[in-house]
């Protein structure tokens, strides 16, 4: 995150006004410094109400991550170090959500790959029919 925004894509940069920041401590063991430091981040991001999304995006988002995006931290000690992760996470969500797939076209087995596929059925089937117990015959 930049001083004034957090850069998504070529297409997105979101202002560092949009995302809200909150701090708190990091649960566990920890002793004096875990307890009393607030290293722990929380950022958040409202999809619905921000102007820097166009509609399109804001429907990708929302349909993939829901209205309000939420990342936490409190991997290091540093408060600074854990914001810049939860920024550049939160990015990553973003950016994640943005990518639209490829429509998947069908295709046909090709008629070799089909012999193959017979040919292990049947050879598998073989194995299994040989360790049948022999039929009475007349």
């Amino acid at each position: 995150m930049t001083d004034d925004e957090l850069f998504v894509s070529a297409q997105l940069r979101i202002p560092r006004a949009e995302i809200t920041e909150r701090f708190d401590t990091s649960g566990g063991p920890g002793g004096q410094h875990a307890n009393k430091t607030a290293t722990r981040v929380e950022v958040s991001f409202d999809v619905d109400t921000s102007p820097s999304l166009t509609d399109e995006q804001r429907d990708l988002i929302i349909g993939r991550l829901g209205p309000t995006i939420r990342v936490s931290v409190d991997v290091t000690r540093s408060q600074a170090r854990n914001r810049d992760l939860a920024a550049q996470r939160l990015a990553e969500r973003l950016a994640s959500a943005l990518v639209v797939a490829a429509p998947r076209r069908a295709t046909r087995p090709s008629r070799a790959a089909e012999r193959r596929r017979l040919d292990a059925k049947r050879r598998r089937a073989d194995i299994k029919s040989s360790r049948r117990r022999p039929r009475f015959e007349d």
